[in-house]
């Protein structure tokens, strides 16, 4: 996975789906804040490509911005399209499969 952090400049407008481009067999992510409230990552997947099956102490929202994607949530399957938002809660083993090409905007909030 390639990944860059960039904070981003404040009292800009931003085109999310732009601040992060596909790149073939690969995820990309880009962090554009983080801080001690949480992170928000964005992330470019390739058709097919996934996040492995893991967990996190945080609650997280992923929100689908191009494409569409399956989550696995505590074993339960979840397909979500461009518009559309998920919940992956905290301490419950989470996975995310490209079903296309897809972008995502993460946004895991410490509480």
């Amino acid at each position: 996975m390639t990944k860059t952090n960039t904070n981003l400049t404040q009292a800009t407008a931003y085109n999310l789906t732009s601040l992060v481009e596909y790149a073939p067999g690969s995820v990309v992510s880009r962090t554009i804040n983080k801080s001690k409230a949480g992170t928000i990552t964005l992330f470019a997947f390739a058709e097919g490509q996934e996040l492995s099956e893991h967990s996190a102490p945080y609650d997280a929202w992923l929100q689908v911005l191009d494409g569409e994607v399956r989550a696995i949530i505590g074993g339960e399957p979840v397909k979500a399209k461009a518009g559309e938002i998920v919940l992956l809660p905290a301490n419950i083993p989470h996975a995310v499969v490209a079903e296309t090409n897809f972008k995502m905007l993460l946004t895991m909030i410490r509480g």
